[in-house]
């Protein structure tokens, strides 16, 4: 018997969905057709599109070989007489925007974008979910979407929440604004560390750099120390100016990944305040994957809705009568129309937010109750959208 679904895209009042999957045209002809033109009128290399029929990328075991970054340009850095041993200079530099229109890949591995410089937790977060990938570090969470919609990576890892720190806003908004899938997710136990120049102890420490929530999250060690804040783009951003700069009172907070990328000694591990403190990402990719029922999947979904008392209770109850738990519900502010006038009437003109919400059920779209579940949201749903169906990382 076919399997029923819904569409990637919906509004109310619609009829039936249509076939899981379906519903989104992966225009790839007229797409490679851009590119192809683009390239050919900037002279640029086509490796991109060349390799690109061959590309095979399995998202669970992906089956590549090494890890092998590809070097940049070795820069002629020094600090006080010290110079940079070779496998800094031979880190890989992350994406720009002229980067996404320029760059060539070989088709040959799974690259993999994420935000942040080598030794980012993000990259952690990347091996974890393909051990084996070649990592692209990228300079912000727009160019790691871009790079993917580009097919200059085959996939990106970007964080979506933390345990302590709460959800990533800006990818919520990012996620409704490409049309990327999520295929996966990946839960990361976060180790802070507190690294320092070799030779050098915890108690000499003057001034530490770091992410300003790598401070929030550390703020009993950081307050026993007596120590300076020195903020950062990001963690390994602040080890490499640890050990570009080589200040021997200044520190940085950051992962073990990035104390070895950078040779930096680890005065202190699990600085961290909370020990359960857990960042959950999300993987993404240009198409979805088939949805199974084999092992625990979530369904990740945004939708809006018109006014009226009881709604949103209306649409979570969708869930619950087929006893689906819901485990996450962010809303966002609707940016195309962000305020709605209450009663024209009124000589104040009342207004409210009108909201987006993002939901994140425990079930699998091959499974008829999600399908039904999901259907009938869509009966009176505003704007419906499914951003992925995906296995559940049960691992820390």
């Amino acid at each position: 018997m076919a399997l029923q679904g819904v569409s990637i895209w919906g509004c109310s009042k619609s009829p039936p969905p249509p076939q899981f999957g379906v519903a989104v045209a992966n225009s790839h002809s007229t797409l490679i057709g851009n590119l192809r033109y683009d390239f050919d009128k900037c002279r640029c290399c086509l490796g991109v599109l060349a390799q690109r029929a061959t590309t095979a990328v399995e998202d669970e075991k992906p089956t590549v070989p090494p890890l092998a970054h590809s070097s940049g340009p070795a820069h002629q850095n020094e600090a006080k007489g010290f110079h940079f041993h070779k496998d800094m200079n031979l880190l890989p530099k992350p994406l720009t925007a002229i980067d996404l229109y320029s760059s060539p890949r070989d088709g040959k591995k799974v690259r993999v974008a994420y935000q942040g410089l080598p030794g980012a937790y993000s990259e952690d977060a990347a091996f974890k979910a393909y051990p084996k990938c070649e990592t692209v570090p990228c300079d912000n969470f727009e160019a790691a979407f871009k790079a993917v919609e580009l097919w200059l990576v085959d996939k990106a890892v970007l964080p979506i929440e933390n345990s302590v720190g709460g959800s990533i806003h800006r990818n919520y908004d990012l996620l409704l604004r490409h049309r990327l899938h999520i295929v996966g997710e990946v839960q990361l136990r976060v180790n802070h560390c507190l690294l320092g120049l070799p030779g050098v102890r915890k108690e000499e420490l003057k001034a530490v750099v770091s992410h300003p929530q790598a401070f929030a999250q550390c703020e009993k060690i950081l307050s026993a120390l007596g120590v300076v804040k020195i903020s950062a783009h990001d963690t390994a951003a602040s080890a490499q100016t640890v050990a570009s700069n080589r200040p021997r009172d200044t520190g940085a907070i950051a992962s073990s990944r990035a104390a070895k990328v950078y040779g930096l000694n680890i005065l202190a591990e699990r600085i961290q305040d909370d020990d359960e403190n857990i960042t959950r990402f999300l993987v993404l990719g240009r198409e979805p994957i088939i949805p199974g029922a084999d092992r625990p999947h979530k369904t990740s979904i945004v939708f809006s809705l018109e006014e009226g008392p009881g709604v949103l209770f209306k649409a979570l109850a969708v869930f619950a009568m087929r006893d689906i738990n819901l485990s996450k519900i962010e809303s966002r502010p609707l940016k195309q129309r962000p305020l709605r006038v209450v009663d024209d009437l009124n000589e104040g003109n009342a207004t409210y937010f009108d909201y987006l919400f993002y939901i994140d059920i425990e079930a699998s779209m091959a499974e008829p109750r999600a399908q039904y579940a999901v259907g009938q949201l869509q009966e009176f749903a505003r704007f419906l959208r499914v951003l992925g169906c995906y296995p559940m990382d049960t691992v820390l």
